[in-house]
């Protein structure tokens, strides 16, 4: 049964928990943490013997861009995100003691509390100006508690831009950290644990390794798999349009001539299925004479859209600008952090984009109509200010996203900006100007005709006044329809009257764009998840986005048909829905957190029982037989995706791609392992390429290339340098980048040491820099062009820099790395398609999955695209050409 809440979440002594044992869950007890969500605001720095104030955000660019503000009695660091989480390896959560979380420091991190806990120690006033949302408030509340520090030396400061303004205003307005914003986050953290961590599992054993399920991301794929089938059953329908092109009696003017099509006939409304009856109806009308019976003429306004909030900037930039939701909020978060627009340093250009809000300050709101009124007149200024509803789920303490200085226009700024920033900048500049100006006004004339017992109709609609569509036209083509001059009772030419075959279409498949729209209309996740979420579910080939459009995966199906099986509330749009909601009070105070979670816990887990027992393991039937024992093979998946699997498995372990034929057989080479004697086997690996492989495996790992005689090449050669890390042997090993020491422990030992041009190891060389994009330590790295230091955030994050000069004596006695291979020039190829980001010319490439064209001016423009046929019929020649070359010349 479950527990009431509230007893079990305040610790006795009504402290606030420490950061090993942390009880997050006290949404109503305000003498769990020693805070509450409506308190007094707290002062400001007391005077003392201390250093400067410490303030600590969470990226060093932001850092940077408030540092400039506050002047020396502030100091500014980064934590670089979240520093405690729960445990990897376990749930981490005490349900029977009120969810009690054993929060751990993230490993990464260690070092930076370290610093963090340095500088507070020298501050007697801590500022926490962690983002606006629950997350930041949720970072800002895990530093507290990370860093030991009490209430009264901590002041929670948030700001919607990062403007002097804006920092200046919000250190005048300090408060207390908001609890029910954590709980909210910590609640949601904590539902998302259960799903991942004791549901995942599960479709580990019945489905395939490495799956993951999730209680927002799962219903997602469902909205994907949903529509997928629906297009599948769907059954295409015949059905046939008649359309009458007519122009005033006598007229021989062109642009007097316009099309109506067939509404009624016989005082029904006109439907053909066939030719046939089409053709009949066609042939009745073809003779009468066509008249005017009706024209209406009404005046039309088309209202200015809202500015953008994070949905619809994520839909707006994935229909107009081709951007993934991942690549929009990236770049919203480099224009929100700062950027050096005039030599005096960052400053942000947008407000916060994670935001549900559509708020805009008075301040703004006078900005922006000074601004239209100056630039294109009265007449483009509504009487007052424009107001615009965000909704029920809306927190109306945000704003809008919107630009920070109106005087920043996108020209001004274009020059500092990269291609994708000034992309966007402008997007959300112009967006929300013409938010604040007049309706579009339209004339919208509908005609009716009679042709005996046909009635005809069409619509015509002319632009009186452009309105905000003078800065930002409507998306897609846009043609507005000219009628001539017609009259009630007036007679008409007939022209042509023409009888064409249509279809009824399945419901269009879903794009980035219109997935987040019905993730937001069902209230399924928030705005500032969609990104992620898109994401996850293309990362576990749940689906696949072609042609900017998402495809279900038969892993896709396989998975939701099990969940929706035995997980019918999970997989519930409405139940899902109805969670976010409670989210949502438990941040505004209206819930209790433990009853949240109560409400999912329970039946969650008996679902989960009785899952265990009942769900079978999934095997899809094919009609394709073994190649080994003439079994029939049935669908599996693995890492790389789908392939055939024996059904008598694990009798038979014959495996083979789903689309090709199996892999060749192991057969004998003539040669014997040099480690234990055993005989050298070929094998093909999943590229087709050959190699040896001793016949002792798995008790002898060894393996070898082939040279052209077909003899074996030795892959790596074991060394009497110890690991660092494990204490086993190190290997001398070839990459793409040079030779290097490799642990015999992989892969559960993946060290690896830099070597000399003899192969000897060299010294660790001390780098004291950290990455300025994410606070990570750089490390040397070898690449095609020489050595370079890279960010060890790699690959999240891939910024490198130079070799400094008081290094590069000790880089030069590294090996250099291997000479890059002669290949033919791609750039030589000469093709006529051009870039749709920028109208520039496009140059041949290789990626990982073939050939594609990008920009030339990159990295200024980054617009790649799909070469087309005639494109790629010369890429493959150039290619053949080397190809043929490169064999002459070893032959030679």
């Amino acid at each position: 049964m479950p527990r009431k809440s509230s007893s079990t979440t305040t610790p006795k002594n009504g402290k606030a928990a420490k950061p090993k044992t942390a009880k997050p869950a006290a949404p109503r007890s305000k003498a769990a943490t020693g805070k509450g969500s409506r308190t007094k605001a707290a002062e400001g720095p007391p005077a003392g013997g201390y250093g400067p104030a410490l303030v600590i955000v969470e990226s060093p660019k932001k850092a940077k861009s408030i540092n400039k503000f506050l002047g020396s009695k502030f100091i500014v660091k980064a934590s670089m995100g979240h520093v405690r989480d729960l445990p990897k390896r376990k749930l981490g959560l005490d349900v029977a003691d009120g969810y009690t979380a054993s929060y751990e420091i993230v490993p990464a991190k260690k070092d930076t509390i370290g610093d963090l806990r340095r500088d507070a120690a020298r501050s007697e006033i801590v500022y926490l100006a962690t983002d606006p949302d629950r997350e930041g408030e949720a970072i800002a509340w895990h530093l507290q508690q990370a860093l030991d520090l009490p209430d009264d030396r901590v002041r929670r400061v948030t700001f919607h831009e990062i403007t002097e303004r804006a920092v200046r205003e919000a250190f005048n307005k300090v408060g207390p950290i908001n609890m029910d914003m954590v709980n909210a986050q910590q609640a949601r953290r904590f539902l998302d644990r259960f799903v991942g961590y004791q549901l995942s599992p599960l479709l580990w054993s019945k489905v395939a390794r490495n799956l993951s399920a999730g209680r927002v991301q799962s219903v997602a794929v469902r909205l994907i798999v949903d529509r997928e089938r629906d297009i599948r059953a769907f059954i295409q329908e015949e059905f046939w349009k008649i359309t009458a092109a007519v122009s005033p009696a006598g007229s021989t003017l062109e642009n007097e001539r316009f099309e109506a099509g067939l509404t009624e006939f016989e005082g029904a409304k006109f439907a053909a299925k066939t030719e046939a009856e089409a053709q009949k109806i066609r042939d009745v009308l073809a003779s009468e004479p066509y008249v005017v019976s009706k024209v209406d003429e009404t005046e039309k306004l088309d209202k200015a859209d809202p500015p953008f909030k994070t949905s619809t900037l994520q839909q707006q930039a994935a229909i107009r600008l081709r951007f993934p939701g991942k690549k929009t909020m990236k770049v919203a978060q480099e224009l929100y952090e700062g950027i050096d627009v005039d030599g005096s340093g960052p400053v942000g250009l947008i407000t916060y984009m994670r935001t549900d809000s559509l708020r805009v300050s008075e301040e703004a709101l006078t900005s922006v109509r000074d601004l239209i009124k100056t630039q294109y007149g009265d007449r483009y200024v509504p009487p007052k200010a424009l107001r615009y509803s965000a909704g029920k789920n809306a927190q109306e303490a945000h704003e809008a996203i919107r630009p920070t200085e109106l005087s920043l226009t996108p020209d001004k700024v274009q020059k500092h900006l990269s291609h994708d920033q000034n992309r966007l900048y402008a997007f959300i500049y112009w967006r929300f100007v013409a938010s604040q100006m007049t309706a579009a006004v339209f004339t919208v004339t509908d005609v009716a005709i009679t042709a005996g017992p046909g009635l005809f109709k069409a619509q015509g609609k002319i632009l009186r006044f452009d309105g905000h569509r003078k800065i930002w036209p409507p998306g897609g083509k846009q043609e507005d329809a000219l009628l001539p001059a017609v009259s009630v009772g007036g007679k008409l030419d007939l022209q042509s009257l023409d009888a064409t075959q249509h279809f009824t279409q399945p419901p269009p498949r879903y794009s980035e764009a219109t997935l987040i729209k019905a993730l937001e209309k069902e209230n399924i996740g928030r705005p500032s998840t969609y990104a992620p979420i898109i994401q996850t579910i293309q990362d576990r080939k749940y689906v696949e986005h072609t042609d900017r459009r998402f495809f279900a995966t038969e892993l896709g199906m396989v998975v939701t048909d099990v969940l929706v099986k035995h997980f019918p509330k999970i997989l519930d749009l409405k139940f899902t829905a109805h969670m976010e909601d409670e989210l949502d009070d438990v941040a505004q105070a209206k819930e209790d957190m433990v009853k949240v979670l109560d409400e999912f816990y329970y039946p969650f887990q008996e679902a989960l029982k009785a899952a265990e027992t009942q769900m079978e393991r999934v095997q899809i039937a094919t009609n394709e037989i073994c190649h080994v024992c003439g079994a029939p093979m049935v669908m599996k998946f693995g890492r790389t995706g789908e392939f055939l699997g024996c059904s008598k498995y694990p009798e038979c372990k014959a495996t083979r791609p789903k689309d090709g034929p199996p892999r060749a057989e192991a057969v004998e080479s003539g040669h014997v392992c040099a480690k234990c004697g055993k005989p050298l086997l070929i094998r093909e690996n999943k590229k087709g390429e050959k190699f040896l492989s001793c016949s002792g495996y798995p008790e002898c790992k060894e393996s070898f290339d082939i040279d052209p005689e077909g003899n074996p090449v030795q892959k790596m050669v074991e060394t009497e340098h110890k690991c660092e890390k494990c204490g086993k042997p190190l290997a001398l090993r070839q990459g793409k980048r040079g030779p290097f020491l490799g642990c015999t422990g992989y892969p559960k030992c993946r060290n690896i040491v830099a070597v000399d041009v003899e192969g000897n190891p060299l010294p660790t060389i001390k780098i004291d820099k950290n990455c300025e994009k994410c606070g990570k330590p750089f490390a040397i790295r070898q690449g095609k062009r020489g050595a370079f230091l890279g960010c060890t955030g790699y690959p999240k994050c891939r910024n490198a820099v130079p070799v400094p000069d008081e290094l590069k004596d000790e880089v030069a006695k590294m090996a250099p790395p291997p000479a890059a291979a002669a290949g033919p020039d791609l750039k030589s190829i000469q093709i006529d398609e051009i870039c749709d980001d920028c109208g520039g010319p496009m140059i041949p490439r290789k990626g990982r999955r073939g050939y594609f064209l990008g920009c030339a001016k990159y990295p200024k423009c980054k617009g790649t695209k799909e070469p087309s046929e005639g494109t790629l019929e010369k890429i493959n020649a150039v290619m053949a050409n080397a190809a043929d070359a490169a064999a002459d010349a070893a032959t030679t």
